[in-house]
């Protein structure tokens, strides 16, 4: 026991970022994160980023995020890949990276401040759009316009903020009935979002040397979290869990909100 707490004292020093009591805020906020993620298919990153910014450079909080969003969805890529066609996907993957190569070279003009505000703003917005959005019974699905501007939108918002979600998510809410089609939707087009994210900044220089430690330090939360949410999705389903997580995604943004403001 005692060793163990040497070597995280000593992995910490190393980080050079983190205390322990921040390291299990940390955990906590990755627990919880990926618990929503597993069940609702979205919503990890929206509430992961905002309490990571509170603690840690904007550069290493969203790299933290897609490290960690990809591994998770690498290792359960059995649970969600093949539920949801690649092809119409495919306008989506390609506009979304380019979202992505503009949006992470907007991160680097980001002062901390800037970035908190941005995405505590980003995330109320969300929070509020996908509690308000309904989509009507006889309205058609969203076609390829739509397709195409959800990926734009999402590629942007992943490269600046590492979130990805929100226009993917009103675009499944409107187009998919199904729930376990809508998730399978989001986590393929999460894997995909990760991959880009990474890529974008690891050629901004956003990856050092920390990046590997910190993700190793929270991907034992990540991991058990996100065993719990599959395990809740299949026994309870989707819509009381969601209404909850908006809420609590709201709470998230407002608070990040108001300490950049504050």
């Amino acid at each position: 026991m005692h060793a163990a707490e040497a070597a995280m004292t000593l992995a910490l020093q190393w980080l050079g970022q983190l205390d322990l009591a921040q390291l299990a805020l940390v955990w906590g906020v990755v627990v919880f994160a990926a618990i929503m993620r597993a069940f609702t298919g979205f919503g990890f990153a929206l509430a992961a980023v905002p309490v990571f910014s509170m603690i840690m450079p904007p550069s290493l909080a969203v790299v933290l995020s897609a490290s960690l969003t990809l591994a998770v969805s690498l290792l359960t890529l059995n649970t969600y890949w093949g539920q949801y066609p690649l092809r119409p996907m495919l306008p989506m993957l390609v506009l979304s990276l380019f979202g992505t190569l503009a949006g992470a070279s907007l991160l680097a003009g980001l002062s901390p401040a800037q970035f908190q505000l941005w995405i505590g703003l980003a995330v109320v917005s969300a929070s509020l759009v996908l509690s308000l959005y309904r989509p009507a019974a006889d309205v058609p699905r969203p076609g390829a316009w739509w397709r195409a501007g959800a990926g734009a939108l999402s590629g942007i918002l992943n490269g600046a903020f590492a979130i990805p979600g929100p226009p993917v998510v009103v675009y499944a809410v409107a187009g998919e009935s199904d729930p376990r089609r809508a998730r399978a939707l989001l986590m393929t087009f999460f894997l995909f979002s990760a991959v880009m994210a990474l890529a974008s900044y690891s050629a901004a220089g956003f990856v050092t040397r920390q990046s590997p430690l910190l993700f190793l330090l929270a991907f034992p939360a990540m991991f058990l979290g996100d065993k719990l949410g599959y395990y809740l999705f299949h026994r309870y389903g989707s819509r009381f869990y969601r209404r909850v997580a908006v809420v609590v995604l709201f709470a998230i943004g407002a608070a990040t909100t108001l300490r950049a403001l504050l």
